[in-house]
């Protein structure tokens, strides 16, 4: 038997250039070919994992439900309804899509942070004061046009949730700070900021005595996309606006000098510096661009939602911006497919519980083995016997991948 040649050991990384030695071993031209072939590989296993970790995440969900008590008839009964609220009609698309909004830019403030080696846990923090600057906004100005006005709202929005992140990125950047600790800490002063803000006579409702802010005005509100079909649709402009900001993060990433720097930092902070990087501006300006984008998310909620801001108005999505982006692979369209799930998962899961009395508990427990079992892709390799590629064999990956 003939040994095997050198094309059949040798692993290629397809991003880095073949090296003289690599390409005396491939005749002419061989050797892009053959990473072009691996990093084809590498693609397409990495859009299979999820997939496969949603359809082993319902399968343990489903062995959970039944271990409950529940037979298989109703389980699968469960998840019938469950499909039905997420995408079984308009209304549930719409209650899809507006779930799936917040989440959207949630998802891209955390997804941003880890292309440049942060971890932003604030986003929750960053939702409730760019919230609050956007319902501050829009009720305190009248007279308005809807053309003026809404933009400000939500300008001023992003400008809230960009200085509540500016804090973790200067103190990261001038004393060296772990974001992770200065984020948490910062969640928790902007709720209780938050409630003591509704309280004041600034916010509260005149004859309340409940911390229940003044309702937005009419022109500050985020029109329904298809309110001309039915009133009662909820989805609103902010998914246009989550949208183009997934298509604007993905340009400022992929496409930019400044996008570059973010991504060399959080590849490498040192060489990045040695290459003439400032990492404390790049610290500073990923936090604040992150905040704003949570920021974004609070305002879309209060605008086009709520109408107004209550405590907790921000409900745990910037936490569940995490998974998001954990899931989308902190790619700006993979956040914005993770968002969708995860907003059809909190749709549907209202009308499983009310159709079969499932508990809506379920579909906190499918999200997290979702992210376990990406976070994972091993183990979804070994169930489903996938190909293992080089890229598939690092014992450890940064937040930027």
């Amino acid at each position: 038997m003939t040994p095997p040649s050198p094309v059949d050991e040798q692993v290629v990384d397809p991003h880095v250039s073949p090296s003289s030695r690599e390409r005396s071993r491939f005749p002419r031209g061989l050797h892009s070919v053959v990473a072009r072939l691996r990093l084809g590989m590498n693609r397409r296993s990495s859009l299979v994992v999820p997939p496969l970790a949603l359809l082993s995440a319902l399968i343990v969900g489903a062995v959970i439900v039944m271990l409950a008590g529940v037979g298989l008839g109703e389980t699968l009964s469960a998840y019938r309804a469950m499909l039905d609220g997420s995408v079984g009609s308009v209304r549930a698309i719409s209650e899809t899509l507006t779930a799936a909004t917040p989440l959207i830019l949630a998802g891209l403030s955390v997804a941003l942070a880890f292309r440049a080696g942060l971890f932003n846990i604030g986003g929750e923090g960053q939702m409730l004061i760019g919230g609050m600057f956007g319902v501050l906004i829009g009720f305190s100005l009248t007279g308005l046009p809807i053309f003026i006005h809404l933009p400000l709202a939500i300008l001023a929005g992003c400008i809230g949730g960009a200085l509540w992140g500016l804090i973790p990125g200067l103190l990261k950047a001038r004393t060296g700070a772990h974001e992770v600790i200065v984020t948490i800490m910062l969640n928790f002063i902007a709720l209780r900021l938050v409630d003591y803000g509704l309280k004041t006579s600034l916010f509260q409702r005149e004859g309340r005595s409940d911390p229940i802010s003044k309702n937005i005005e009419a022109t500050a509100e985020l029109p329904q996309l298809l309110g001309w079909l039915d009133s009662s649709l909820r989805v609103h402009l902010g998914l246009v606006v989550g949208l183009v900001a997934a298509g604007l993060i993905h340009w400022l990433l992929f496409r930019s000098t400044m996008g570059f720097e973010f991504r060399a930092v959080g590849a490498n902070s040192t060489a990045a510096r040695y290459a003439g990087m400032s990492i404390s501006r790049a610290y500073i300006l990923v936090m604040m661009l992150s905040g704003a984008l949570a920021g974004l998310a609070g305002t879309g909620q209060v605008l086009g939602v709520l109408d107004r801001a209550s405590p907790g108005f921000s409900a745990g999505i910037g936490f569940d911006g995490i998974a998001v982006a954990l899931l989308g692979k902190s790619n700006p369209w993979g956040v914005v497919a993770a968002a969708l799930l995860f907003g059809g998962l909190r749709a549907g899961g209202q009308e499983m519980q009310v159709s079969t009395g499932v508990g809506i508990d379920l579909i906190a427990v499918i999200q997290a083995l979702i992210i376990i079992f990406v976070a994972a892709p091993a183990v979804i390799r070994a169930l489903y016997r996938l190909k293992t590629t080089a890229e598939a064999t690092r014992i450890s990956r940064g937040w930027n991948s």
